[in-house]
């Protein structure tokens, strides 16, 4: 796909023109508000089935058609305002998908043998319900070969939103978790209704993954987890009261979210870790932890001295990176999950972790602070498509922020009160996903389920195949 970036004086029609695609096209892949209102900086996602090359010295179009297996026509022909016979290193080419038309007799799965591809992913890439229902003459997108990925969301929604929201993405997910049973001090588990959600999953191919936590919204849980911690006798009533609940809801796997975790409980936390794969591993299950986003292993605070990568990395199946909140509803406005920040973390988490062990967290939300900011104060929490629709509202231009790789924009509302809005948009989606690839990560792990944010779908489904279990 493309991204566009609206410029000034451009409308819908007129860039639905310049990529030869439909308006509707457009409106329904970033699902606009209303078509005829754009913003300076909107980025828009072009729904073109391809990628973007940046050519290299001595490469010419006939050479990266040959490389990409399109034939020289093609390639000229989605890239008419590029002159072939003057191609200079950094010009960016679209590069569309090789096609092939449907010959009497053949069937899919000859033409997915016949380029080296799966039958799934034919049948996915070119939307086909049922594989068996090809015709002679239809014109197939062959699809290029993309990274397998795990993806892990978390929703903390109440139940039946929580499985309408994985019904909808379902298609993109290994995994979903929903957020989160709450340990007691006794070893046992707060009750949590969480059945339409695991339904949900399991209709939908999405392992379902069970999520304990320490605290609340109001609890830090330090305490709680020291007490937990401190006795073997504690951990072993509360990995029974995990199996327990795993067995009769149908869970396949757990998630470990203990944060603030006393420094002096770290090695207590790792031993915990340790039982619970003794323990689940044994049962079939899988154990994966969340981490705070930590840069060194000397880093301080209370979030992060007991969070031991290298111990988790060894242990669990896989660790989630919370890579966000860097943009703290109570701190003052910048990035949420700011890219430079982002490849800090990793780039530590691979020094001691596999890096197919290592889940990019992603969070999909927006945050609209006051201006000037004042301590105490809370910022809004919404969603990426909210602050499209704040920005059109008060027709203010969409910034971008090259080294957070994350837009933003500043309003006055109605009483005079200034706003500043940090969100995520198909530039930053593209961002956090490259990431990925240039380090070979294993997942990605959404925080959290209920914010509409259709261009990251798009996107995720555009870079990635989903594995399925």
């Amino acid at each position: 796909m493309i991204i566009h970036v609206v410029q000034s004086g451009e409308n819908l029609y007129e860039i639905a023109q310049q990529y030869q695609v439909s308006p509707e096209q457009l409106i329904a892949v970033n699902e606009l508000p209303d078509p005829n209102q754009l913003v300076i900086g909107l980025a828009l996602l072009i729904p073109l089935r391809g990628m973007i090359h940046t050519v290299q010295s001595g490469e010419t179009m006939w050479s990266i058609a040959r490389d990409f297996g399109i034939p020289l026509s093609q390639l000229t022909q989605a890239n008419p305002m590029i002159n072939p016979e003057i191609l200079s290193p950094g010009v960016r080419l679209f590069i569309p998908l090789q096609r092939h038309q449907v010959m009497a007799g053949e069937t899919l799965s000859a033409i997915a043998a016949r380029y080296g591809v799966s039958v799934s992913a034919l049948a996915q890439e070119n939307d086909l319900a049922d594989v068996a229902l090809i015709y002679q003459g239809q014109m197939l997108y062959i699809p290029r070969d993309k990274p397998v990925i795990d993806v892990n969301a978390y929703s903390y929604q109440a139940d039946e939103a929580g499985a309408t929201s994985i019904q909808e993405v379902g298609d993109l997910l290994t995994f979903a978790s929903p957020f989160a049973y709450i340990m007691k001090a006794d070893g046992t588990l707060e009750p949590f209704p969480d059945e339409q959600m695991i339904a949900a999953s399991l209709s939908a191919n999405v392992v379902p993954m069970m999520s304990i936590t320490n605290f609340t919204s109001t609890e830090a849980g330090s305490s709680l987890a020291h007490t937990i911690l401190s006795s073997d006798e504690l951990m072993e009533t509360l990995l029974n009261n995990i199996v327990d609940i795993m067995q009769n809801k149908g869970y396949q796997g757990l998630n470990v979210d203990f944060e603030n975790v006393l420094p002096e409980d770290r090695e207590r936390y790792n031993h915990f870790l340790q039982l619970a794969v003794d323990r689940l591993h044994p049962e079939g299950y899988f154990v994966s932890t969340a981490v705070a986003p930590k840069t060194s292993s000397a880093q301080q605070g209370l979030l992060y001295e007991a969070h031991d990568y290298e111990a988790h990395g060894r242990i669990a199946d896989f660790v989630i990176l919370m890579t966000y909140e860097w943009g703290y509803r109570l701190g003052p406005p910048q990035a949420i999950s700011p890219i430079n920040r982002m490849r800090e973390v990793v780039e530590y988490a691979l020094t001691v972790i596999p890096p197919e062990k290592i889940s990019l967290g992603f969070q999909i939300y927006a945050r609209d602070w006051k201006i000037p900011h004042v301590q105490g104060q809370v910022a809004e929490t919404f969603s990426p498509q909210e602050a499209v629709e704040r920005a059109i509202e008060h027709q203010v231009e969409i910034q971008y922020d090259e080294t957070a790789a994350s837009p933003f924009f500043r309003y006055t509302d109605e009483s005079g009160q200034g706003h500043e809005v940090w969100f995520e948009d198909a530039r930053s989606a593209q961002a956090k996903f490259d990431l990925a690839k240039e380090y070979g990560l294993g997942g990605i792990s959404y925080w959290a389920l209920g914010y509409p944010f259709p261009q990251n779908w798009e996107l995720l489904a555009d870079n990635f195949t989903v594995r399925k279990m």
